[in-house]
């Protein structure tokens, strides 16, 4: 458990333990099983991109792999000459290497993620130094026949010196090293970074996976409607569900909705009120969870104009206002595009520190104005 003298830790969910404690990883058996029969097969690659929406398990799964390769003993032959698959990625928990990896205390395993910068802040990116001291790693004496395993938390978060030092790692690997590369947006990475490693791509959970995995994390599961809008805004995400549980979410959203509810021609005064609950010291996290909100919403508008609309309601009425905002394919490819830019957008005012409440109207005006077209569009007649 974190104190308030530890260091924050970027890959790690506020309310969920980090990835390296989880028991086990739920509802993603598919990727498990490619790893294992490419490590049978004696073909193993050396760097491996592991992919899929933010808090699926990817980062579990990448634990789960450092601790098998570390704790491997070579098997015996199988018979008839064919590769002799493990079962699972399973290491008991009282394993000498499980025990080192939960203290990362373990010397043949490397973690890359964003550190603190020179005010004791997270930086924004992972630095090329972050990937240059892999060399030196690489470089100590090798025990327990050489094995090494380096993951990367997140490889999207590289700046573009820090790619290239990882690419001419990839390109001149060194021997009987492993390099595990967590990607929430792989598109963001370099197209020869992507190339040089063989994909795990992760989904969503079912329902049920998520709720064990929650149940797992020892997260108390909400009942009725409300676990409706969780399973419906997770989306398969136990990061996104422990977010929303630890932060109201939900309750965020079903205020977004209501406010929306009188778009177009939002009264200015409300649109503001609700943007002020992102402004002042310390609400930053809030005004992270508004953004993802406003965009999660947008993208389920556009999904219901694109004639696929989201299998349950968040909240009481979603599924009517949706509708009426994005009645048509031609909403929906607004829609999908405005929440691509919003998103961008957000991000780069997040980064620089602009006023996250001004940023916060500022979506909620252009959601207006955007209800407003597409209001004039389905119904000529009527006049601004």
């Amino acid at each position: 458990m974190s104190t308030a003298e530890d260091p924050p830790e970027p890959d790690r969910l506020h309310g969920a333990p980090h990835p390296r404690h989880a028991p086990r990883l739920l509802g993603q058996e598919p990727a498990e099983a490619a790893f294992l029969a490419a490590h049978a097969s004696g073909r193993r690659h050396h760097g491996w991109l592991v992919t899929g929406p933010r808090g699926v398990g990817k980062a579990t799964l990448c634990w789960r792999i450092a601790r098998f390769l570390l704790a491997d003993e070579p098997a015996p032959p199988a018979l008839f000459g064919g590769p002799d698959i493990p079962a699972s990625l399973d290491v008991p928990r009282e394993h000498p290497v499980s025990r080192r990896v939960d203290a990362l205390s373990e010397g043949r395993l490397k973690l890359v993620r964003r550190g603190l910068n020179d005010q004791g802040r997270l930086r924004q990116v992972i630095g090329v130094e972050d990937i240059r001291g892999l060399r030196d790693f690489f470089g100590l004496s090798a025990p327990d026949g050489g094995e090494r395993v380096v993951i990367i938390d997140a490889a999207d978060e590289m700046n573009a010196n820090a790619a290239n030092a990882l690419l001419k790692l990839l390109e001149e690997p060194p021997p009987r090293a492993t390099l595990l590369l967590v990607a929430h947006q792989p598109a963001r990475l370099l197209p020869t970074i992507r190339s040089r490693c063989r994909t795990l791509a992760l989904t969503p959970l079912s329902p049920s996976a998520l709720e064990q995995a929650l149940e797992g994390a020892g997260i108390a599961l909400p009942v009725g409607a409300q676990a409706q809008a969780l399973w419906a805004l997770a989306e398969g995400s136990v990061g996104a569900a422990v977010e929303l549980l630890e932060q109201g979410g939900l309750e965020a959203y079903a205020a977004l909705c209501a406010l929306l509810e009188r778009s177009p021609g939002l009264p200015r005064d409300a649109a503001i009120a609700l943007a002020e609950q992102a402004a002042g010291r310390g609400a930053e996290t809030r005004a992270g969870l508004l953004r993802r909100l406003l965009v999660q919403l947008l993208g389920r508008a556009a999904r219901t104009g694109a004639g696929h609309p989201p299998p349950a309601e968040a909240t009481p009425g979603e599924a009517a206002l949706l509708a009426r905002l994005s009645p048509d394919a031609r909403a929906a490819r607004f829609w999908a595009e405005a929440a691509q830019e919003l998103g961008l957008r957000a991000e780069r005012a997040a980064a620089v520190n602009l006023d996250p409440a001004a940023m916060i109207l500022d979506m909620l005006l252009r959601i207006d104005a955007g209800a407003a077209r597409h209001a004039r569009a389905s119904h000529p007649q009527a006049r601004p």
